[in-house]
């Protein structure tokens, strides 16, 4: 573990760590159970940097702490949510950052939860975890990063777009619920094309995910039942229940 000044600012929370201003333009990311090891992830972000992928600068790893560049701006997420006419841009930039990560070769002790295949995967790229910056773009948030088949890395990302759900009060949730489906489809509309199947594998791996809500998995078990993955119409998650 990185020794942390006691007055850090917090500057951002996920939902497994915290992060911190370092100050001279580096933060720290800490996760908030002390036992996990953070160390392997910053191995796959210093190897996709080098390969050309835009993810902060790795300064530092111990234990459950990351040392990185600070990305400054606003998600996709937000932006989407301030400029909903920029939707479709945002989804032909978020297609274009999976042809970035999928170029790039697997490191060969990484996992393979999405079928056997030679390229990186992230598995968790959607509009929260892209940073637009003044410099361009980073992806954040590599935890879950694998190897396998390119598609299967797509398909999810339609599949976290689609099922997700909307945070906040009712009127905001129906008007949230209204730009996923448009951004689930202009999204696999830049996207390369993919077979149902893929779609179908997607979903039933996001329903093994233990942080999964039970308004989401209700969302994917309809999905997977009703035959509409075959069409690729996504179902916004509704309130809970």
């Amino acid at each position: 573990m990185i020794v942390m000044p006691a007055q850090l600012r917090r500057v951002g929370r996920g939902r497994y760590a915290d992060v911190y201003d370092l100050g001279d333009g580096r933060v720290l990311r800490r996760y908030r159970d002390p036992g996990r090891c953070a160390e392997r992830e910053a191995e796959v972000m210093r190897y996709a940097w080098s390969h050309g992928v835009p993810v902060p600068e790795v300064f530092d790893a111990a234990g459950p702490d990351i040392v990185m560049e600070r990305a400054v701006g606003p998600t996709m997420l937000r932006d989407l949510t301030r400029r909903p006419w920029s939707l479709g841009a945002h989804a032909r930039l978020l297609a274009s950052l999976h042809d970035a990560v999928h170029a790039v070769p697997a490191l060969r002790w990484l996992p393979a939860p999405l079928g056997d295949g030679d390229v990186l995967l992230h598995t968790d790229l959607h509009p929260a975890n892209v940073v637009l910056t003044s410099a361009g773009p980073r992806l954040v948030d590599w935890q879950g990063a694998a190897r396998g088949p390119a598609p299967a890395d797509v398909a999810l990302t339609w599949v976290l777009v689609a099922t997700s759900q909307v945070p906040g009060r009712p009127a905001q949730r129906a008007a949230g619920r209204a730009g996923q489906v448009l951004f689930a489809r202009r999204y696999l509309a830049e996207a390369r094309p993919l077979a149902p199947s893929w779609l179908w594998l997607a979903a039933e791996h996001r329903l093994r995910d233990p942080s999964l809500l039970d308004c989401e998995a209700a969302t994917l078990r309809r999905l997977l039942g009703s035959g509409r993955l075959a069409q690729r119409e996504p179902a916004a998650c509704g309130p809970p229940r």
